[in-house]
């Protein structure tokens, strides 16, 4: 039987550069990318309706439940799947993003919205998250392309969510390690692959 793959997930900012880290590693350690929203089919249809300004109103809460029905698919078709065939999977946000933008950002209660990811997720959690920090002002100035509806918030809302990743990141360092994103990209690289490799080590055997 195959060992359990490892679980990690990359968080952040818009414009912190967290997808092109995750990227990177998942090069380096031959894993699976994966995003949220949009990691299915179905979160494909679900990240349009929550992301894309064109669509329907979606109530606070509505967008919270979306949010989660489309961590659920994903979970059930694309990362728990891989997890248990032994593959390392890397996913660009995961629960960390609700907390930070719905919770920090949006004003929900934390606990409300831990216990329904708990349900979401029955109860699967990343074996380590890395925030890639950069301030509110880096991350605007680092956004290509119109802003999709979260986006359009402002600046005081991009100033909660990052304040809420630090916070989170703080109150589990055993889980969370916080990278500054702001250097050179390749300098950035480094260091999350040597934090991976610190806290998870063994890494797996990537073909040559």
């Amino acid at each position: 039987m195959s060992r359990r793959g490892r679980f990690i997930a990359l968080e952040g900012l818009d414009g912190s550069g967290k997808t092109t880290q995750a990227r990177l590693l998942v090069e380096s350690l031959g894993a699976l990318y994966t995003a949220e929203p949009g990691g299915t089919d179905l979160g494909i249809r679900l990240r349009g309706l929550l992301l894309d300004p064109a669509s329907p109103f979606v109530s606070g809460r509505a967008e919270v439940l979306l949010l989660l029905a489309d961590r659920a698919q994903h979970l059930d078709e694309v990362v728990s799947p891989a997890l248990e065939s032994g593959r390392w999977v890397v996913t660009d946000r995961f629960t960390g993003s609700t907390l930070a933008y719905q919770g920090f950002g949006r004003g929900f209660a934390r606990e409300d919205l831990v216990a329904l990811d708990a349900w979401a997720t029955a109860g699967t959690t990343p074996d380590l998250i890395v925030l890639v920090d950069v301030t509110a002002e880096v991350a605007l100035e680092r956004r290509s392309g119109a802003p999709d509806r979260l986006e359009r918030l402002g600046d005081d809302f991009r100033q909660r969510v990052r304040e809420g990743y630090l916070a989170l990141a703080s109150s589990d360092p055993e889980r969370w390690v916080v990278v500054d994103g702001s250097g050179a990209e390749g300098d950035v690289a480094r260091c999350i692959y040597d934090v991976v490799s610190e806290r998870l080590s063994p890494l797996p055997s990537v073909p040559r």
